[in-house]
């Protein structure tokens, strides 16, 4: 007879523990759909603007019926997002949390996280099959709530960073674009980065190219809006099949969804004029998994690698580098594309700016 393993005894506390962040976990993804339909339905711009208000005042300023909102404002006072007053029954926001949750263009905005989210639930079943059958799921075939909610997450982080610290990071950048060159944006999306280097530096000229064409729709709407497209313009091509010469090509957080990165760096080399250069922003990452799990960033940048940026590459036939490649995988692809020089010009706490040339 085969001896039968005996199942190993359990720490309790430990089981206890652990349930009891699962439980956790569980409590605030459930909560996170509220969250996302607090965004979509106004109700947190509604709270940010009244500071403190009972379901029936919130519901007269949002349209949402008062027995939702009952239920729903209990839950994020649960959850500790609002703070319930007994004595008037009303519900306050405080000003920060309304930093976080009402207000678009706060630096500290996280509400296009909670659209990731939905995006991301919406596309499970895909995923399901993509992870079962080693396929691809490619950037186009998800919920369209992925890339607006793309382009509001990284919205917020160009606005804190994109001028202040990325490009003051590669040396004469900055005076190049003030005097005017030719920038071209690989995978712009809705084209949030390129609009505000173009209201920045009005010298220049502008091109973004992406494959999702409703993407470029868009972009193209949006520069107009913006009054840059006199300037600017947005068109559909890949990552190998553009052209054009340019003085300047920047990767927003790109190069580690391609399934072909060295590629796309090679035919980005191509097209550079004489003494120019490629500038490529990507998710900040150590080189090996044990430092990554030291760095508390790594949970939000594994998940959405897992979700998003492994599958896209996969779709591609692809290296699948994921958003925490690390500097040196990182520079080893440019090298490989045939750049002769590849550094990490600053490492923030979020991002790492690669300069080439």
């Amino acid at each position: 007879m085969t001896a039968q393993l005996e199942a190993p005894a359990l720490d309790f506390s430990a089981l206890e523990a652990f349930a009891g962040k699962v439980a956790a976990d569980q409590a605030a993804a459930y909560n996170a759909i509220l969250v996302y339909l607090g965004d979509r339905l106004g109700i947190w711009k509604a709270l940010g603007s009244l500071g403190s208000a009972t379901p029936g005042e919130l519901a007269e300023r949002t349209g949402v019926t008062v027995r939702y909102l009952q239920e729903w404002l209990a839950a994020q006072a649960a959850h500790g997002y609002v703070t319930y007053e007994p004595g008037t029954g009303s519900f306050t926001f405080a000003p920060e949390a309304a930093a976080v949750l009402a207000e678009e263009e706060s630096p500290a905005a996280m509400m296009a996280g909670h659209e990731l989210i939905a995006a991301v639930w919406a596309s499970v079943d895909r995923l399901a099959h993509a992870y079962t059958t080693g396929e691809g799921m490619a950037w186009h075939e998800h919920d369209p709530r992925l890339f607006s909610g793309v382009a509001r997450f990284y919205g917020t982080m160009y606005r804190n960073s994109l001028f202040t610290e990325w490009l003051p990071a590669v040396d004469g950048l900055v005076e190049r674009l003030q005097s005017g060159i030719r920038v071209l944006d690989v995978g712009c999306g809705f084209g949030v980065p390129t609009i505000m280097l173009a209201e920045a530096f009005p010298n220049s000229t502008f091109v973004g190219v992406d494959y999702h064409e409703e993407s470029v729709r868009i972009a193209r709407a949006a520069a107009q809006e913006a009054g840059v497209d006199d300037r600017v313009r947005f068109e559909v091509a890949d990552a190998t099949s553009y052209g054009g010469s340019h003085d300047l090509v920047l990767f927003f957080d790109a190069v580690h969804d391609f399934g072909d990165p060295v590629g796309a760096l090679a035919h980005a080399r191509s097209v550079l004029a004489a003494g120019g250069q490629v500038v490529a922003i990507e998710p900040f990452a150590e080189d090996t998994l044990e430092a990554n799990l030291a760095n508390p960033m790594a949970a939000v940048f594994y998940v959405g690698s897992s979700a998003l940026c492994v599958p896209h590459s996969v779709s591609e036939g692809g290296a699948a580098l994921g958003a925490q490649a690390g500097p040196a995988r990182l520079t080893s692809a440019f090298r490989e594309a045939g750049f002769a020089t590849a550094r990490v010009a600053v490492a923030t706490a979020t991002n790492l700016i690669i300069e080439a040339s």
